[in-house]
């Protein structure tokens, strides 16, 4: 075996060149490096690419039976020294029988003691780990003393000793986790040491290992249960997957007993960063901080600044209220109620919807809320929906319905990579079924409506107009007080994005708003700016057929009665330099507009749209922007140019100032 070993470099602090000590048992990787006084005891396995260099701190023990895996690093400071089991100095010491598993960092002073497993990149600095201690993923143990026996979950930072005292135990799977790993070594080191020899190659083949001989043959599930039995359960897992794809942040609160009856939580200090890997870290280590306390999860959008989860995962007995699935639907306890079945109850417009946002590959998620949560907006989030088949999101879009009867369900479509939601729709209100039914369109795509008439022609053109510039489509309510006041109230579960599902839910507002004023409201995402609105109803118009309320003002009439014209020339009275940009706008199939703006709005850039301008007659397109300049005298107006194929605005140019 080839040992690559040398003596300390020569420095004030290490003069005497000492070499390493390696028991003839043990093996060391040709590609890892030992150097300096570093006392290594029998049948230690040092894999490939590790580096033990006790060249500033030293010396360095490390027991017998041990085994450091790939890239592990061991160093010591200058200053600073452990007491080892012998009663001597050490740098580092680190005992027999241990895992020092790939990628950690074991830096002196620094004890660890034997039977311990340090888990995949995890840092230990200026700290003693007692006997038997096990230390899982990407954990940093600095300036503690962790006592005998202690589970340090994935993720932890531990840096204070009070920190270290709360540390769960180890379990017995934990233990039999360990002793797995020490066996795998134990054969590779064997490996290692007889690859040149075909003697005890054979000896090697024919040999079983000491697991196998006392508990029969390893299989695959068991190993799953040693690691499954280490990590957060898997819906907890998959619900902050969840929470995060839509953008959400996570955060915990924990409460002892007396603490859970009076629902007094207490806030753990937050958990920072948007990586799956680190939240789950993060969360694995909380969770052992709180053992023997109930722990919840909560999910926080913080643009709104509410909560929308909220989930206990987490009791004293230490375990995680579980949710066994059956075909991929969740099964909990509802009591006698039968679950519906997936064919016939989400159906309509609500399976014409998850159909569309599964086609364009985007996830399915639930929210309810009762009716004082449904007032304040604070939605809670259902169990996330794994399902991508149409079939299986439908029967657990129904499994959420049972379960949240006598509460408003919203459904919502989420962009993954994005972490976005795309689309936001209620598909039941209290006091319904469950059932969803889809809403009756005309034959002649108006909405026909019992108490608001017939939503038609310019409302329907400018739908249409929106949804070609892709804009989004909102809609509003007021009472004559509020419409007095301008303050609109939002028309909740309005998230329709075609023609046809925008007209049924704008006639069921109506009906659901008589006698107050309606409008919709034209969004672009993009820049979260409205762009343009439109009155579709007025108090005291139920009776007639609902036309939209524009502002704008026809042109006076020509003196001669020609409409405008007079020899083929539009007579207006904007000034002749907006007069031919519309011109060219409109020969180059651009679709015209307006904004305004007073003094205020325009030093923070918040304009405001006039009345849409349906129409691309010259002559129409000058009324009504004559029209939008009287009523807005006084204040910034601006002409838009907007190419409705590509979606995007080819001119902005100021045409009034104050």
């Amino acid at each position: 075996m080839v040992v690559r070993r040398r003596a300390a470099p020569p420095t004030p602090w290490s003069r005497d060149l000492i070499e390493p000590q390696i028991d003839q048992s043990s093996y060391v990787h040709e590609s890892s490096r030992v150097i300096g006084d570093v006392r290594m005891g029998a049948h230690v396995l040092v894999a490939p690419g590790t580096s033990i260099r006790a060249d500033e701190g030293f010396p360095f023990y490390i027991g017998s039976g041990t085994n450091l895996q790939d890239g592990v690093v061991v160093h010591g400071l200058e200053k600073g020294r452990v007491v080892g089991d012998d009663g001597k100095s050490y740098s580092a010491w680190i005992g027999s029988d241990t895992c020092i598993t790939h990628m950690a960092l074991i830096h002196g002073p620094v004890y660890i003691g034997n039977n311990c497993f340090i888990g995949f990149r995890s840092t230990v600095f200026n700290a003693r780990v007692g006997h038997g201690c096990i230390v899982m993923m990407h954990a940093l143990i600095q300036d503690v003393e962790i006592p005998a026996g202690k589970y340090i979950p994935s993720g932890a930072i531990i840096t204070n000793q009070q920190q270290a005292d709360r540390l769960p135990d180890v379990q017995p799977e934990d233990e039999a986790f360990a002793r797995h790993v020490v066996e795998v070594n134990e054969a590779l080191l064997t490996g290692y040491q007889c690859a040149e020899d075909p003697s005890c190659l054979l000896s090697i083949r024919n040999k079983t290992t000491p697991r196998a001989m006392a508990n029969g043959p390893i299989s695959h599930a068991d190993d799953h249960d040693l690691v499954g039995a280490m990590s957060l359960s898997p819906e907890t897992v998959e619900q902050v997957r969840s929470l995060l794809r839509q953008g959400y942040s996570i955060g915990l609160e924990h409460a002892d007993q007396r603490r859970y009856r009076s629902k007094s939580w207490l806030t753990a200090e937050s958990i920072q960063g948007n990586r799956e890997d680190q939240v789950l870290a993060a969360l694995e280590s909380r969770l052992g901080e709180f053992s023997g306390e109930y722990v919840r999860l909560i999910g926080i959008d913080t643009n709104a600044k509410r909560r929308v989860l909220e989930e206990i995962i987490q009791r004293p007995d230490g375990t995680a209220p579980t949710r066994t699935r059956n075909n991929k639907v969740v099964r909990a306890k509802t009591g006698s109620r039968s679950v519906p079945k997936a064919n016939g109850t989400v159906q309509g417009d609500v399976a014409d919807q998850v159909r569309n946002l599964l086609r364009q590959g985007y996830r399915i998620g639930t929210e309810h809320a009762d009716a004082r949560r449904y007032r304040s907006k604070s939605w809670l989030t259902c169990p996330q929906i794994q399902a991508t088949r149409e079939a299986d999101v439908l029967a657990e879009l129904n499994r959420c319905l049972a379960d949240h009867a006598g509460e408003y369900v919203r459904l919502i479509g989420i962009d993954a990579d994005a972490k976005r939601r795309v689309t936001e729709m209620i598909i039941q209100r209290p006091g319904e079924s469950g059932s969803v039914s889809a809403a009756s369109h005309a034959s002649n795509g108006a909405v026909r409506n019992s108490s608001a008439g017939t939503i038609e022609g310019d409302m329907v053109q400018q739908v249409r107009d929106w949804l070609r510039q892709g804009l989004a489509i909102q809609a509003e309510h007021a009472s004559t007080r509020r419409y007095r006041s301008k303050s609109w109230l939002t028309c909740d579960g309005f998230t329709a994005t075609t023609e046809s599902q925008i007209m049924a839910q704008v006639a069921q507002i109506l009906a659901d708003c008589p006698g107050e004023y309606v409008r919709i409201i034209a969004v672009d995402l993009n820049v979260k700016q409205r762009v343009g609105n439109m009155i579709i109803q007025r108090p005291g118009s139920e009776s007639d057929p609902v036309r939209p309320a524009t502002n704008s003002r026809p042109a006076a009439p020509a003196a001669n009665g020609s409409n405008g014209y007079s020899n083929g020339v539009v007579r207006t009275g904007l000034a002749p330099e907006v007069q031919n940009q519309v011109r060219n706008l409109l020969r180059q199939g651009y679709t015209i507009g307006t904004e305004h703006a007073d003094k205020r709005h325009f030093r923070a850039k918040s304009w405001q749209p006039c009345s849409p301008i349906q129409s691309t007659r010259e002559a129409d397109v000058f009324s009504h922007l004559e029209g939008c300049l009287a009523e807005h005298a006084g204040e910034y107006v601006r002409l838009l140019g907007i190419d409705a194929q590509a979606k995007r605005r080819v001119l902005e140019a100021i045409i009034q100032r104050p």
